[in-house]
């Protein structure tokens, strides 16, 4: 799971420890204060400047003889840890998750898009999942803010964020995710927030006929999001051929809190490039992971494929 850089960019990579010990939540429960700890994942930092100033982290977690792993990109107040869940998951079933195929989560899903778009010509990237995203950014109608996101203090820039969180009341599952995502929010400083909202909310939309030609899965939620219906539809006429992967319930963080649900979806996303040189699993794991899917949930599976 990263942040991607631009082929190309000068960068300089440290890894910080071989194992990987990812936290979610304070209340000791299952969705608490479990510590899990993934053997296969490298916690690495990469700096993509003149400088050492700008570090972005990742998790790479599964085989490493897989070469086209999958790539997974969060919101603008997530971190890379966020998809603790997915990375547990999938590298147990024989995935690597860190570029062919790209899971973006609001902003993420954007910035996918974007870079598919960037690339088109020199295709590096062959599917995209798109969860609780958008195409284009007049959607959140703060264009004439976003210039001025570098001069709002910390606290400020943070309460923007925190409005789209929902503030109803919501089961103990997902408020421990916003609980979570409070806590990756609290960890940004200003210009990391400062960029992200800029990013988010300048004026920018896809050009989807350099597009077309992706595998695309558009995932959402039917309860309340910080994604309009109007932003929904706009997906879906987007992409007219993509798959969709409906969640009844999830909020804005159904990677944390509906977490069995998206797994499912992403694997029978990527179940289509099973056996061509852009799986994104190992092929020694490939019937384990079917029998799992195919264990799951038969109904969620046949109405996934059929949609």
């Amino acid at each position: 799971m990263a942040h991607m850089t631009e082929p190309g960019s000068r960068y300089r990579q440290t890894q910080r420890g071989r194992h990987s010990t990812l936290t979610y939540g304070n209340n000791g429960t299952e969705h608490g204060n479990s510590r899990r700890t993934n053997p296969t994942a490298h916690d690495e930092e990469i700096i993509v400047d003149d400088d050492d100033t700008k570090v972005w982290s990742l998790y790479d977690a599964g085989p490493r003889t897989v070469r086209c792993p999958i790539i997974l990109l969060p919101p603008v107040s997530g971190t890379a840890d966020i998809f603790f869940h997915q990375i547990l998951a999938l590298t147990g079933w024989g995935y690597r998750v860190i570029a062919v195929h790209l899971f973006g989560a609001s902003l993420g899903g954007f910035l996918a898009q974007k870079f598919a778009e960037y690339t088109h010509k020199s295709p590096r990237v062959q599917s995209l999942i798109l969860c609780n995203s958008f195409s284009d950014t007049s959607i959140f109608n703060q264009s004439w803010t976003a210039s001025s996101f570098w001069l709002m203090p910390s606290f400020m820039l943070k309460k923007i964020v925190l409005g789209n969180f929902a503030s109803g009341p919501v089961d103990h599952v997902m408020a421990d995710a916003i609980d979570f995502m409070v806590d990756r929010l609290e960890s940004l400083n200003q210009s990391e927030l400062a960029s992200r909202l800029t990013l988010n909310c300048q004026n920018s939309y896809v050009e989807p006929h350099k597009i077309r030609d992706l595998a695309v899965t558009v995932m959402d939620v039917f309860d309340q999001s910080a994604l309009s219906t109007d932003a929904k539809e706009e997906m879906y006429k987007l992409y007219p051929n993509a798959r969709r992967a409906h969640l009844k319930t999830g909020g804005n963080f159904p990677y944390l809190c509906r977490s069995a649900e998206v797994n499912l979806y992403v694997q029978i996303h990527l179940r289509q490039f099973h056996g061509t040189r852009y799986a994104a699993i190992d092929p020694s794991m490939v019937s384990a992971e079917e029998l799992e899917v195919q264990k799951g949930c038969p109904t969620q599976i046949a109405e996934a494929e059929a949609s």
